[in-house]
Formats: structure tokens, sequence, C-alpha cells
């Protein structure tokens, strides 16, 4: 859900094709090493870092990129910050498509000719199935979800698909209701089609730019009133003068994951 424009310009180093992003198979995956994790039949790069806090963990979820973007080389900086800020294990994952992650199943979320992947439901269902496979391999029981733009749409609607997966979401220019934003996707998914079936004692947070132009903050503004309507735990917070880009990491993103995992 980032322009391409943006994405073009900004930061071309990390914009790199992925030479290894291709089909591999459990066993291939499992030679690659710590920082590789089998899930849906996705072999799916990610970097952990370590907090001493026991039985829990950060999971931070990319959104749309160009085809091949080493999403880890932008995200790790991001998921080592919070690792030292809340003493949790924090892990990035890179989803199908990017830095050295498979595409056995799915292609990069910006593929040509696929529309808003992150709205299908099989593609919810596999980063269900990753979330859960770390959440198994590092013991936790208590998971926050921080994700930006599709990462947050995809988180979002997962709090629904799957009501005890997750205890916190982080929510940064996301997309709630799919089908208002693209009318012709009718078969895709978003939180409103399954917000009957989030548990209440999940806790949300919903970050909006001031400036945000892809994800405008009525989007999130109209959201949070409708969770509150439902008697979710929601708390909205405003990130003034920021952009699309890099939402999720500005200091009132950063404040607001510390404040969550701390209650």
């Amino acid at each position: 859900m980032i322009n391409k424009k943006i994405l073009l310009g900004f930061l071309p180093a990390l914009v790199t094709l992925s030479l290894n992003a291709a089909t591999i198979s459990k066993d291939e995956c499992t030679k690659k090493g710590e920082n590789f994790i089998y899930a849906g039949n996705e072999c799916i790069q990610y970097k952990k870092f370590s907090g001493e806090e026991e039985g829990a963990l950060n999971i931070i979820v990319h959104g749309t990129w160009n085809e091949g973007t080493d999403t880890l080389a932008r995200y790790a900086p991001f998921a080592e910050d919070l690792a030292m800020r809340t003493d949790i294990t924090t892990i990035a994952v890179a989803l199908p498509g990017y830095s050295q992650s498979s595409t056995n199943n799915f292609p990069s979320l910006s593929h040509n000719g696929v529309e808003s992947l992150g709205a299908k439901k099989e593609y919810v269902e596999f980063l269900a199935q990753l979330v859960e496979a770390l959440k198994t391999k590092y013991k936790a029981e208590k998971i926050t979800y921080i994700g930006h733009s599709a990462g947050c749409m995809m988180g979002a609607t997962l709090t629904g698909l799957k009501p005890d997966l997750i205890n916190n979401i982080v929510c940064a220019g996301g997309i709630y209701d799919i089908k208002k934003e693209k009318p012709a996707l009718k078969n895709h998914i978003s939180i409103v089609d399954v917000l009957d079936k989030v548990n209440k004692n999940t806790k949300f947070v919903l970050v909006y730019g001031t400036a945000d132009d892809i994800s405008k903050p009525q989007v999130t503004k109209d959201f949070y009133e409708l969770a509150k309507s439902k008697g979710l735990n929601v708390k909205l917070v405003e990130a003034v003068d920021a952009p699309h880009i890099d939402l999720d990491m500005t200091t009132e993103s950063k404040d607001a994951i510390e404040e969550i995992v701390a209650e």
C-alpha cells in the first residue's frame, strides 16, 4: 500500500533484488540456519533481538515494498531498538518475496497482476501460521504484533480470524475495510468482516499520521469509533506531521508500543 514512486526514490541501497527468494523446501530452509523458519509452506527469513522478559514476543510485520526489497535491512534496526526499549525479544520478519524469504505459495505483496494480496484470506491464514510458528519456537505466551500499512491490515484481520493468537496489536497506517476502499474486491477480507469475532481482551493501538496521504487519517479514526462501539479495547494515537512511510517507527508509535507491552 506504499506508493511505488516513494519506494523507488527512497534509500535505494535497501531496495535490492533477493536472488535467493524462490522455491525453498523445508529441508533447505532448516539448513539455512537460525534466522529462517518454515511456516505455511514458506521459508521465512527474520531477524531476532533478544530481551530478558520471558514468555513475551514482539513481531514486526512490514507492508508493501517493491518486489525483492531487502526489508530486513530496514526493519532489523527498528526491531533491535524495540527489544532494548521493551526488554522483550523482538522479531522482524520478511514476508514472501522479500529479503531471502521464499515464494513457494505467494509472491511479494507488490507482484504485478496481484491486487491487495494482504486482503486475501489465504494470505492472512499463512500469516497466522507464521505467527504461531514463531510463538511456539520462542515459547511465547503473549504476542505483541506491530504492523505497518499492509502489515497492519493483515494483523488486524488476524485478530478476528484467530482471536486467541495475538494479545496486543499496534497498527500503523492501515486499511480496515478493504471493500469500502476498493469495492471491486468482493472476495477479499479485512477486520470489519470478522470484527464480531475479535477477543475483547485483545488490546489495539491505532496510529495515524496527519501527513499520511496513503492511509488517510479519517480511515483510522472511523475504524477507531467502530471498534469502540463494539466494546474493543482500543486506543488512538496521532503522529503529527508523519507521512505514511516509517509511520510505525515514529516516536509516537514507539511510545505506544512501550506502553502497551508494559500494561
